[in-house]
């Protein structure tokens, strides 16, 4: 099963993911996406580590999501936002090759047997991006976006702190 979980910054999406994963799994699996960028974003690391207790084991994978040994396990991946910026500069801001290489990884992990749950940004709702290379992005991750709730057997909206059910 596919779980996808969206909306804005602050909006309690990591919350709600974790909370969902315990009723699922007394020891699930956090797959962490992110770099460390900078000193702000090593902050934010921290405090979402400071969320988990003891009953989950971290991974951290920036890109190759499908190849993990997850199988038959309770897993939320925070956050598809952090992992296509992973492609994107790896990719040189190529959003064709990005959206490719990410539905080949949600295949790859809708192929197998587990709850997983994923944590993605709604990028589209908010203020235009001012460059080019952010509405590139922005519109990368809202074809991805679009493909995972395709692939989700349930998708959650969260707007400040209220889960809203899509499908």
């Amino acid at each position: 099963m596919i779980w996808m979980i969206t909306g804005g910054a602050r909006s309690g999406k990591s919350s709600f993911a974790q909370n969902l994963a315990l009723s699922f799994s007394q020891s699930p699996i956090y797959v962490a996406t992110a770099q460390q960028w900078d000193d702000d974003f090593q902050e934010r690391i921290k405090r979402h580590q400071s969320d988990r207790d003891e009953r989950w084991t971290t991974i951290e994978e920036q890109m190759y999501i499908g190849s993990l040994p997850i199988d038959n396990q309770t897993i939320v991946l925070d956050c598809a936002t952090l992992w296509l910026t992973n492609f994107f500069i790896e990719e040189k801001y190529n959003i064709d090759i990005c959206l490719e290489k990410a539905k080949i990884e949600i295949d790859l992990l809708a192929d197998k047997e587990g709850n997983f749950i994923f944590i993605t940004n709604e990028l589209g709702m908010g203020v235009h991006a001012e460059t080019a290379m952010g509405r590139k992005f922005t519109d990368l991750q809202g074809w991805v976006n679009q493909y995972l709730a395709s692939k989700a057997t349930k998708v959650t909206l969260m707007v400040s702190g209220i889960p809203v059910t899509i499908k």
